[in-house]
């Protein structure tokens, strides 16, 4: 399930790059001409404490491929950011679902949304958060490509000048910056420039692993996996998916396990490997299984029987 267009590819990378922003309101005193001592301004922070907590968990739980539960956590954070009239929440919320909705298949809402978190954004100065919104957008539309049959190198090379453009916007933030490298290697593997997308792919990884974003690293080694299995490059492939295997054990992460695990069947079987593949297989299965993940489960029996 974590193949260059899954929808786990954008669940993974939500919870790194949301910074905690607060607005700060002054309670007005209205009691200045009394003999009462004036009031110090009075800093709340109750709603927005509240919706950062929230989205937070949403992208983590939506990490973990419980997409429609993350959907549902996100509509808390999402109704505390718009009472709060926070501008930075409000479009890191929006940003969120459209990931989410990427994952669960509702491409065109998903697209949506982040053209709203962009506008608003735009109209808000807050300029970083708009381009980040943009990142994901052509990201989306990079993976797109691979269900078309015809002038997907020329598409993919405008959608890279576009993200090209975005990334000055965000080179000031490491995360962010490895955000859009990674949509930059998966431009350079859908044009099948399998060195230069995964150059960039490390780029990414050499953020993740500084600070020490063990799921983040995880993906990018899974992603560089991909890059090789595509370049036909099995046995490096395979090298990768046990390194990100890695990753993910010291994190816990069952749903990056086993998705790596089932993309490592997938590679012995390219490579005429069937019970390596099989044995792979049945061990992603297991995991699924026992993370309460029953249906991609299914999809892995049926191969197995």
């Amino acid at each position: 399930m974590k193949a260059g267009i899954t929808p786990s590819f954008f669940s993974r990378l939500c919870e790194s790059f949301i910074p905690v922003f607060v607005i700060f309101f002054a309670m007005l005193n209205f009691s200045a001409c009394s003999s009462a001592p004036k009031q110090k301004e009075v800093e709340i922070f109750t709603d927005r404490n509240t919706a950062v907590s929230q989205l937070d968990l949403a992208n983590h739980t939506a990490n973990r491929g419980r997409y429609e539960e993350a959907l549902l956590i996100l509509e808390d954070a999402r109704r505390l950011a718009v009472s709060a009239d926070d501008p930075s929440l409000r479009i890191k919320t929006s940003t969120s679902r459209g990931n989410i909705l990427y994952a669960l298949g509702r491409h065109e809402e998903a697209l949506a949304e982040w053209e709203s978190a962009a506008a608003e954004g735009d109209a808000s100065g807050e300029g970083v958060l708009a381009a980040l919104a943009r990142i994901y957008s052509i990201r989306a539309n990079i993976l797109l490509l691979a269900d078309e049959t015809s002038g997907t190198d020329a598409a993919a090379e405008e959608l890279k000048a576009r993200l090209n453009r975005e990334m000055t916007a965000v080179r000031s933030d490491s995360r962010l910056t490895a955000v859009g490298n990674i949509t930059l290697g998966l431009a350079e593997k859908q044009m099948g420039r399998w060195a230069e997308a995964e150059r960039a792919v490390r780029l990414a990884l050499t953020v993740h692993q500084n600070d020490l974003l063990l799921e983040d690293a995880a993906y990018d080694w899974f992603l560089i996996a991909s890059i090789r299995s595509m370049a036909g490059n099995y046995d490096s492939a395979l090298e990768a998916l046990r390194t990100a295997i890695g990753f993910d054990r010291r994190a816990e992460n069952g749903f990056g396990l086993a998705s790596s695990w089932q993309a490592m069947g997938d590679v012995y079987q390219k490579a005429g490997k069937t019970e390596e593949a099989r044995a792979a297989w049945r061990r992603a299965e297991e995991i699924f299984r026992a993370i309460n993940l029953p249906v991609l489960a299914d999809n892995l029996e049926g191969r197995l029987n």
